[in-house]
């Protein structure tokens, strides 16, 4: 028997039955949810070392899986595979074990496979070894929290309150509100967090945003002077300088792999013919000044970008 009965934390309450993996039932629940989460935590732990092995062209470790034709097959086409193969028997069959624990293996599986590479479909190209792909390894660890207060049986404030549905749909909304307003601000474990915990989410939402945040784009830019005034306490209180921010970025090289040179410079290069590519930098250099009209305004003016 895993798990014990924990006191509230914050508001958050946490089941007391535990999770018995011996169980023999037809729904697991809990138990299932644990062995998703162990495999998937492994599974991201092993991949994410095979990676970086391959990076370094270990000599012993077998590599990238590739076709006759030299095409690579990324891992995540394995574990989307996994998840439909394991999801749908699970949803169309009844289960008992072991074979529902293998089910549920099997999906933590695909779940680690397909979130190591979040960043390939949300860009739609490979930027594993780049900045970009940073963005993978905080979908897993968002995963990853969000997936661990779940088999801890931590609900949010009220929810656990089963008298009345109006009060747990009221408790519930707040949280969700939130924690929507912490992700917004770029505090995205923390809006995690705040879902299960509503108090986080307002302590966060009474804080300053992150400069690079949607809320700091949506609420700090423009002319006005107050506005101004936040985007530069925000721009101080996230500074890159700052001993935190410069140990959190090496935690991240540490966990995900520091960016690839070469990777970054390509970027630059394609920002670069993007800028060169619009009408402003085709301009020659010594080229006659286009004709104007009488009251000195152009005959043909750019057209204004999106």
């Amino acid at each position: 028997m895993l798990g014990a009965t924990l006191t509230p934390i914050l508001g958050a309450q946490v089941q007391e039955e535990g999770i018995n993996l011996a169980s023999t039932q037809a729904e697991p629940g809990k138990e299932a949810a644990f062995l998703v989460l162990l495999a998937f935590l492994v599974t991201w732990l092993f991949i994410r070392t095979s990676a970086r092995l391959i990076r370094m062209q270990v000599s012993w470790w077998p590599g990238n899986v590739e076709t006759s034709s030299g095409l690579h097959i990324h891992h995540l086409v394995w574990g989307i595979l996994l998840m439909m193969i394991s999801g749908f028997t699970a949803f169309a069959t009844n289960l008992s074990s072991p074979w529902w624990e293998i089910t549920a293996v099997a999906f933590g599986i695909g779940v680690g496979l397909t979130l190591d590479e979040y960043a390939l479909w949300l860009h739609l190209e490979d930027v594993y070894w780049s900045e970009q792909g940073r963005s993978s390894v905080d979908a897993v660890v968002i995963a990853g929290l969000f997936a661990s207060l779940v088999v801890l049986g931590v609900r949010p404030l009220g929810l656990d309150d089963t008298g009345s549905i109006l009060a747990a749909i009221f408790y519930g909304g707040i949280a969700l509100f939130f924690a929507i307003i912490t992700v917004a601000k770029g505090r995205l474990f923390l809006g995690v967090v705040a879902f299960f915990v509503p108090f986080v989410g307002m302590y966060c939402a009474c804080r300053l945003a992150k400069p690079n945040s949607i809320w700091a784009h949506k609420r700090y830019g423009g002319e006005k002077s107050r506005r101004r005034h936040r985007m530069q306490r925000a721009e101080a209180r996230w500074n890159p300088d700052r001993r935190t921010e410069r140990l959190g970025h090496k935690l991240q090289d540490w966990v995900a792999g520091t960016p690839t040179p070469e990777l970054q410079a390509e970027k630059a290069e394609k920002a670069q013919a993007a800028a060169a590519a619009t009408p402003a930098a085709q301009t020659q250099p010594g080229s006659p000044a286009p004709p104007r009209a009488e009251d000195g305004s152009s005959p043909n003016p750019p057209a204004s970008g999106s």
